[in-house]
């Protein structure tokens, strides 16, 4: 499936059409109202102090065809208004993503090189992908976006790239897991492994020694 459709989301996600067609491409996904772009994806994002959802207009009017929301309460005005956008409504926007990347790889079958490391991924992303560049149309996390967020968008801007170098980070157990089975690499790189909490009590008495 290396073109997703609205009506894949549904299925997959088992997602609600609320308005527009069902045919359209998915295509730039963005979770940042301010880059999007005529006919980009808007995925509405909950976060610590703010629902992304509910900012699906400002999207549409910076030229959103598509919009992923949460479960959110839409007037029937606003529908009517936006008939012509696709709108889906899904349960939750991160877990519906995770779910279409993980679809999407499956349908590639190209050398993924996947780096973690407790220190030096990106700079190690970053020169593994120039040398594979040389031989391939490489696609690679774009700054830090690792997380469970960031790792799904990138695997979604997947199109005609014939390889990707795939940066991992974690700030819970079990999280390079879960990345793994969206990423599926074909080969990994672990830069190194640091005990964080040990040192970061290091840090913490060393600072109140200061102190005192």
């Amino acid at each position: 499936m290396r073109e997703i459709k609205v009506k894949d989301i549904i299925e997959i996600c088992n997602a609600t059409l609320v308005c527009g067609n069902e045919q359209e491409i998915v295509k730039n996904l963005k979770k940042d109202t301010r880059e999007i772009q005529k006919g980009d994806t808007y995925v509405g994002i909950q976060g610590e102090n703010f629902n992304g959802s509910m900012f699906f207009e400002k999207a549409i009017e910076n030229g959103a065809k598509i919009c992923i929301l949460d479960d959110i309460e839409i007037k029937k005005e606003i529908i009517e208004k936006y008939k012509d956008i696709a709108i889906i409504k899904v349960k939750d926007t991160i877990e519906a993503m995770q779910k279409l990347a993980k679809v999407k790889r499956e349908s590639y079958d190209i050398p993924v090189i996947g780096i973690t490391g407790s220190v030096g991924k990106t700079s190690t992303k970053d020169i593994i992908a120039s040398v594979m560049s040389k031989k391939y149309n490489t696609l690679k996390t774009a700054g830090n976006y690792n997380n469970h967020i960031g790792l799904p968008l990138t695997i979604l801007s997947l199109e005609n790239q014939t390889a990707a170098v795939i940066e991992m980070g974690m700030n819970h157990k079990g999280e390079i897991a879960n990345l793994t089975k969206i990423a599926r690499p074909t080969m990994s790189v672990i830069t190194n492994i640091r005990n964080v909490t040990y040192r970061r009590l290091r840090i913490k008495r060393k600072h109140i020694k200061s102190k005192t």
